[in-house]
Formats: C-alpha cells, sequence, structure tokens
C-alpha cells in the first residue's frame, strides 16, 4: 500500500512527530509512503518525495514540518478538483494522511464523501477542532504564552505599565485562557466573549487604586469590543478558505487604555513565536500517538475517521462530525481565569 501523508494549514510544533510515527508503524505493515508537499497545493502540483525510516530519523524533535504548508483549497475550483483526483491517480495513492486543522480536515472529509479513503489527524494550537481534548501543538504555544508572560511581568511592573499580549486565537480563546492563566494574567478577553472597553479599563484603575501601577492584559487575536460589532483585521483581503487577515487588537487596547486611564501602555504581538521551535514533551507524546493511530486505522481500512484525544484514550470520530462545528473555550474554565481578574 503507498500512503500519501500531507501537512496543511499553520505550523505547529509536532507535526514531524506526527509523520515520523506514521511512517515507522506504517513501515511495520510493509507500506510505503509518498509525502505532499505543501499541504494540498502539492497535490494539485504533484509535488512529493518519499519518505522512509531514514527520512524521518531524529524529526521527533525538530519544529515545522519537513513536508511544507499552505492554505489551499483544491475544491475551490471545479478545475482544481478535477486535477486532484487525477494526480491522487497517477502517483498511486491507495489512502492519504490529512494532518491540519479545520479547514484542511474539511478537505479531507468532502474528498472521502467523492470515495477517496482519507485519514485526519487533529492540528491547531488553537486547539479548537471538534471531539478532541486537545490538540497537539496547542501545549507548546501555552508553554510559549507563560514564558512570554513571565518575563513581561518585570519589565511591565518596573515602569508601572499596562502591557497588552496579543496571542493566537482567531473563533476561539483556549491559548489566551490557559496562557493567561498560566501567566498570571489580570485581564484575559476572548473571541468567545466581546468585551466592554470600559469595564476592562476599570479592573486597570482599580489595579492602581489597591496599589498595583502595572497590569498585563493578555487578547486573543479574534477577540473583540462590543462596540466594533466583530473581529479587528489588518485588512480585508481573504485566504483561500474565505479567512480574513487578524491583527491589530492588541494596539487597539494599549491604545483606548491609555486614552480612557492615562496610564502608559504598550502592546506585543507573540505572532508566530507561538508556532515555532521545539515541541514541548507532551505534545511529542500526543503527536506520536495521534501518527500511530492514524496509520492503525489505514490498516484497518478504517477511512473517513480522524483521530482524537478523549480522556486519555486515543479515538476516532467521523471526519465529517470533527469539522461540523468548532470547539470553544467552555463557560466553566473562563469562569476560572475571570476569577483572578484584578
Amino acid at each position: 500500500m503507498n500512503v500519501g501523508i500531507l501537512t496543511g494549514g499553520g505550523d505547529c510544533p509536532g507535526l514531524n512527530a506526527v509523520i515520523r510515527a506514521v511512517v515507522k508503524r506504517g513501515h511495520q505493515f510493509g507500506y510505503e509512503f509518498t509525502g505532499i508537499k505543501e499541504g494540498w497545493r502539492g497535490l494539485l502540483q504533484s509535488n512529493t518525495i518519499k519518505l522512509s525510516k531514514q527520512t524521518v530519523s531524529g524529526l521527533l524533535p525538530m519544529g515545522g514540518t519537513i513536508l511544507g504548508t499552505s492554505r489551499t483549497n483544491p475544491l475551490k475550483d471545479p478545475k482544481d478538483a478535477e486535477t486532484l483526483f487525477k494526480n491522487i491517480e497517477a502517483l498511486k495513492l491507495d489512502a492519504i494522511i490529512a494532518i491540519g486543522g479545520d479547514d484542511t480536515l474539511g478537505v479531507a472529509a468532502k474528498l472521502h464523501a467523492k470515495g477517496i479513503k482519507v485519514v485526519g489527524v487533529p492540528k491547531t494550537i488553537d486547539n479548537d477542532l471538534f471531539g478532541t481534548d486537545f490538540t497537539f501543538g496547542f501545549d507548546t504555544a501555552v508553554s510559549i504564552v507563560t514564558w512570554a508572560l513571565d518575563r513581561l511581568h518585570s519589565t511591565t511592573e518596573a515602569h508601572q505599565r499596562v502591557m497588552v499580549v496579543e496571542v493566537m486565537g482567531r473563533h476561539a480563546g483556549w491559548i489566551a485562557v490557559y496562557g493567561g492563566i498560566a501567566g498570571g494574567a489580570d485581564v484575559i478577553l476572548i473571541p468567545e466573549k466581546p468585551f466592554d472597553v470600559d469595564e476592562v479599563c476599570a479592573v486597570i484603575k482599580k489595579r492602581k487604586e489597591e496599589g498595583k501601577n502595572f497590569s498585563l492584559v493578555v487578547a486573543a487575536e479574534g477577540a473583540y469590543p462590543k462596540e466594533a460589532g466583530g473581529m479587528i483585521t489588518k485588512d480585508k483581503s481573504l485566504d483561500s478558505f474565505g479567512h480574513a487577515k487578524l491583527g491589530g487588537i492588541g494596539e487597539f487596547l494599549a491604545t483606548e487604555i491609555e486614552k480612557r486611564t492615562s496610564l502608559e501602555s504598550r502592546f506585543v504581538v507573540l505572532g508566530h513565536l507561538q508556532r515555532g521551535g521545539t515541541p514541548t514533551a507532551y505534545d511529542r507524546i500526543l503527536a506520536t500517538r495521534y501518527g500511530i493511530g492514524a496509520i492503525e486505522l489505514v490498516h484497518a481500512g478504517n477511512f473517513g475517521r480522524m483521530v482524537a484525544l478523549q480522556g486519555n484514550r486515543i479515538v476516532d470520530i467521523s471526519l465529517a462530525e470533527a469539522t461540523a462545528k468548532l470547539k470553544t473555550v467552555d463557560a466553566e474554565m473562563y469562569r476560572i481565569a475571570h476569577i483572578f481578574f484584578g
């Protein structure tokens, strides 16, 4: 059997660990592996490499992805879709393992409905894929946010400033909540809870009155004030899946807080720092378990499924179910975070 492997969407720590696990376990079944370069775009262009046990040796601690990635929607244009099916046949791919988030796995679900043998692996540092407790890369991102907040805490306190830290999280604020709690943030803002700028300022003013001359505000990139009525974007351009380029909530908040409180405010955008570098031990183990689970689904002929973590068990759910809706921050988790505001 010849199994294709691709990584799509944004990169995150742990992708290489999944690839390594798939290939190492798959070779025990006698399978061959074709690495598809740059996500779904690689299938449109027949841009592939052969993967072997030697190819994946040493990948476990490496960040990024040796296959490259892209945000390509191969089903957007009917001509591209036709090319995709022809290339799958020409490359003699018996099955495909797609490692990605909602967009990448959404394509996988549609391909399965059209008869392509596909298995999915959940990948998003936002941790917003439905049906799985955690996605690999999330733990590493939270660790980086915590690391950043620890360092920003001392300089913010020294200068008696307000520091707004913008973190990733388009539609779900998992990174902001977990990172904010771990890093001792005074306010945490997430997409699920549109906020009132005056209420944020009130928390900061109260801290000032209590003798706390600095504040740390963590805001997910998709968080937005009620008055804005929607997410703050850099421009009006959209990617091939229809997503706007987010960015600007940190700068907006710092400006508004300084204007409304007269307290010196700064902002930091962590951006791709959250994506880069070596994965944590937790993410290496989770990615390895996902990779083994995915190739074992292929071996069992159980297609149209996505591996998932539920409790401490690796299970599988349908790709259609996994991509039907996003997993947003639950009310109880945000309540815990809110206890420490101010």
